[in-house]
């Protein structure tokens, strides 16, 4: 997919940042990874709380052949519904991005110095 359609597809998110990286691009809002263009297909980041709702709506986890097993990545496909709705996909670029907050680490404050 080209980066405009990209931007168009993350619009009801906010401006996104698209970065190549693994043969494919990923895409960045607010500094945080959203979701990743593969090529055939764009796929939103989710996590154990966000998950079960992209499965219940009919989305595929994105995984890859591993060496020895397929590996599931904490992405899932966009549901076939969101795709011609806007207010819909919205809703999902959110849970993209919550995910996506949530797996944030959380910055180190600095520690006193012992004397």
């Amino acid at each position: 997919m080209d980066d405009d359609s990209i931007r168009d597809l993350f619009a009801g998110l906010g401006p996104v940042s698209i970065r190549r990286m693994f043969g494919g691009k990923g895409i960045y809002f607010d500094g945080l990874i959203v979701g990743l263009d593969l090529g055939d297909e764009v796929v939103l980041k989710a996590d154990a709380v966000s998950a079960p709702r992209f499965e219940s709506a009919g989305s595929r986890q994105w995984t890859y052949d591993g060496q020895k097993k397929p590996v599931a990545m904490p992405y899932w496909s966009i549901p076939d519904s969101a795709i011609d709705d806007s207010d819909e996909l919205r809703t999902w670029t959110r849970l993209a991005y919550e995910a996506a907050l949530r797996a944030k680490k959380p910055e180190k404050s600095p520690g006193r110095k012992k004397k």
